[in-house]
């Protein structure tokens, strides 16, 4: 179970294959297991990353209150340390704000 301390907490990660990285971001309520199907296909040509989003799935859950530009840093965190300097980002619902 993958996890980095980010901003304070720790955060769930997963990655898989290989090339141009792609960060897959979950929406409320949920957690980087609704990307698996994604996460499968697109492992085939690109580096996937799925995480929980704080307060999520496998994340810590501290007190909130939680902000898009909470959820942002968590995540440009996480792609800093991953030493990664882009990825493509795909989201939905609150991972797409």
């Amino acid at each position: 179970m993958p996890k980095l301390h980010i901003n304070d907490i720790d955060i769930y990660y997963e990655t898989s294959g290989q090339g141009q990285p792609i960060l897959f971001i979950h929406g409320l309520g949920s957690s980087s297991r609704d990307w698996e199907a994604q996460a499968t296909f697109f492992a085939k040509s690109h580096q996937v990353l799925t995480f929980d989003l704080r307060g999520h799935g496998q994340s810590q859950k501290p007190p909130g209150p939680y902000s898009i530009s909470l959820f942002a840093s968590d995540a440009a965190g996480l792609i800093k340390s991953l030493g990664l300097t882009s990825v493509h980002v795909v989201g939905i619902s609150l991972g797409g704000m």
